[in-house]
């Protein structure tokens, strides 16, 4: 049964008036080591970076301890207000502080503050950004008078993070079946029934043609589309090209081509132009396929495993920008189902794990939304 009451009461007050505020300090390198000797060291948010702590580091000569319980907050460097509820006895770097307080209000203090983290990081001044011990002591924060109250919120609260945190796992695991998916559909390690036509070595130039065009006369007129790093698609920029005298030409991209950044080709900038960016440029750094023979989403698939694409990175070879060119691409070397059959039953295969772990990224956002909302109405008192 709930405790929520339209008579309940709430206080504004500082965090100082509710904590205590540990320091974490420096330790030297020679001081600390990754053999487990000592007590577990935290040197910031690298050593949590999924909402658990990973240990790496140790110290037989800890400065600032945390306990089981603090709140962890990261106050200097990358990652300045990212927080965690410490699951033991740590020593900490000066690149997190521990933040002490009853039991009663753990949940409401650390809620708040996951709330405030963009703002701590869009505040913080200077080369690099930090917020000091005033800065947390002077926050201002809503805390209910009934203390079940207050026992409530955090479990309704604790529940959501708990179903982020759960269906986050489940994406991975996703994620990680696919990647084994295509490591065995496409290198032919595993047919599917009902598939017996041999696999043959071709060169990419054979199955795919590289599109030619003419310029865009008047790209100025046009909105760029954008391959994005590490298979996350294309998508529109909204915004036109800055022309220069010596700028790259820029052509007409359709839907239904296949895209590669031949700059980020290593990096998994590939992508189908969806249906929705017609009309859209992108200059000749980005190079435009459409098929000659077979499945276009079967090759994008193929090209996609990371097996294949960063390979390429030892093909360039060089320092610097590293640019693959069309030349290059041409003669990469492609061990392919013959029959168009398969090529488009493995890609089916691939899409409805992609479609898969789409959804659950949608119901990870939902949960996430509610969540906001949640924090929002419970930490103020509008429920």
């Amino acid at each position: 049964m709930s405790v929520f009451t339209k008579n309940d009461q709430w206080k504004k007050m500082k965090l100082e008036q509710l904590i205590q505020l540990v320091s974490g300090q420096h330790i030297n390198a020679v001081d600390y080591n990754t053999k487990g000797i000592g007590i577990p060291y935290l040197t910031g948010p690298a050593d949590f970076p999924n909402g658990k702590i990973v240990i790496t580091k140790y110290t037989e000569k800890p400065k600032a301890i945390c306990q089981k319980g603090d709140i962890l907050i990261t106050v200097k460097g990358s990652g300045v207000g990212k927080t965690i509820i410490s699951d033991g006895e740590y020593c900490i770097s000066r690149q997190l502080m521990a933040i002490r307080t009853e039991d009663k209000l753990r949940d409401i203090i650390y809620y708040n503050l996951k709330m405030k983290e963009k703002l701590y990081n869009s505040d913080s001044a200077g080369l690099i950004p930090g917020i000091s011990r005033a800065d947390i002591l002077q926050t201002l924060i809503s805390v209910p008078t009934n203390e079940e109250l207050c026992k409530e919120i955090g479990e309704i609260l604790n529940l959501w993070e708990e179903a982020i945190v759960l269906k986050e796992k489940l994406i991975n695991q996703k994620r990680r079946q696919k990647k084994g998916l295509m490591q065995k559909l496409l290198t032919g390690e595993v047919r599917l029934p009902g598939y017996v036509d041999k696999w043959i070595n071709v060169k990419l130039e054979k199955v795919l043609s590289f599109s030619k065009k003419e310029p865009i006369l008047n790209p100025k007129d046009y909105y760029l589309l954008t391959v994005k790093l590490y298979l996350k698609g294309i998508e529109g920029t909204g915004k036109k090209p800055n022309i220069t005298s010596k700028g790259r030409p820029y052509y007409l991209r359709e839907p239904n081509e296949l895209l590669i950044g031949r700059q980020n080709f290593h990096n998994g900038g590939i992508g189908i132009v969806p249906e929705n960016l017609k009309g859209h440029i992108a200059s000749n750094a980005i190079s435009s396929l459409t098929v000659i023979t077979g499945s276009l989403k079967f090759y994008f698939y193929y090209i996609s495993n990371v097996n294949f694409y960063k390979r390429i990175e030892h093909l360039i070879g060089g320092t610097g920008q590293k640019e693959i060119s069309e030349t290059a691409m041409k003669k990469l070397n492609l061990f392919i189902p013959s029959s168009e059959k398969e090529q488009s039953a493995i890609a089916d295969v691939l899409e409805k794990s992609d479609l898969e772990i789409k959804l659950l990224e949608e119901e990870l956002d939902q949960l996430k939304i509610q969540k906001k909302g949640l924090m929002q109405n419970l930490l103020t008192g509008k429920f």
